[in-house]
């Protein structure tokens, strides 16, 4: 049993309550939206889940650290920090798009161990630990293992993107377009969805050139207990402050991924 079963129960018991909260505000009449400093929208919805998953963790976790993407960090000299993600998808949240979920993760040493994704409008939450695999289902009474894809040629393989204006923004649009050209299916599902697809084995390569902490933190157990690859676009292991990049695989296309995307276009 993985020496972080009372921290994945705990962040099921978390992702329950943040449901709760999300669900009854999803396509609510009485919604309110507003524009943050960078101009991305925050909803009741994504401070609500917030506050809620704090308090409980005030309780539960004392002695942890925690960043929230709406709240920001509370201090701790420990080193143990929960990440948390209230709503990972609020555009599509806002606009009534059930493809959005709270991402919970667990990061000791620097290093996510335990990550909960809970999409409560699929009906659907992955979740994993490190040394204990990963796995998906309705619920975490219902979870059955989830397993990468054995695809070994990116001809055969389906990648799936964030955006194309984020890559162009990053200098790296042709690299991703030529990418596209060679593989055999691409789509953009966007934020947690095709990582999750990815840990399914429903595709093979999800890439992203910019985020945040708490994009991706839920996100690296799940893919690399179900045995993908997880790196930013220079090869490295993802977790930093800020300015992410994630190129996710079933580990077999990961070096001609990272070798396709090369370098960032001159400016």
């Amino acid at each position: 049993m993985t020496g972080y079963a009372d921290d994945l129960a705990l962040a099921h018991r978390l992702a329950d309550a943040a449901d709760a909260i999300a669900a009854a505000r999803f396509r609510a009449l009485d919604l309110r939206v507003e524009s943050k400093p960078d101009l991305t929208p925050v909803s009741d919805a994504d401070t609500a889940v917030e506050r809620e998953i704090r308090a409980l963790l005030a309780e539960e976790r004392p002695d942890d650290g925690l960043l929230g993407e709406e709240y920001g960090a509370t201090p701790t000299s420990g080193t143990r920090q929960w990440v948390l993600d209230p709503i990972d998808g609020t555009k599509n949240f806002v606009r009534g798009v059930p493809i959005w979920a709270t991402l919970i993760a667990l990061l000791v040493d620097g290093r996510p161990v335990v990550g909960v994704v809970s999409a409560p409008a699929l009906h659907r939450r992955w979740w994993a630990a490190r040394d204990a695999g990963a796995y998906a289902g309705p619920d975490a009474a219902r979870g059955v293992p989830i397993r990468v894809s054995q695809v070994g040629e990116l001809a055969d393989a389906s990648v799936c993107y964030s955006s194309l204006g984020g890559w162009e923004q990053a200098g790296r649009l042709e690299p991703v377009l030529q990418l596209m050209r060679d593989s055999w299916r691409s789509r953009a599902y966007g934020d947690f969805y095709g990582y999750m697809l990815l840990a399914e084995g429903a595709l093979d390569v999800m890439i992203e050139p910019e985020l945040s902490l708490w994009d991706v933190a839920a996100l690296i157990p799940i893919v690399t207990e179900a045995g993908g690859t997880f790196t930013d676009l220079a090869g490295r292991p993802v977790p930093g402050a800020a300015d992410i990049s994630a190129v996710a695989s079933n580990g077999r296309l990961h070096s001609d991924i990272l070798g396709r995307l090369g370098q960032p276009a001159a400016h």
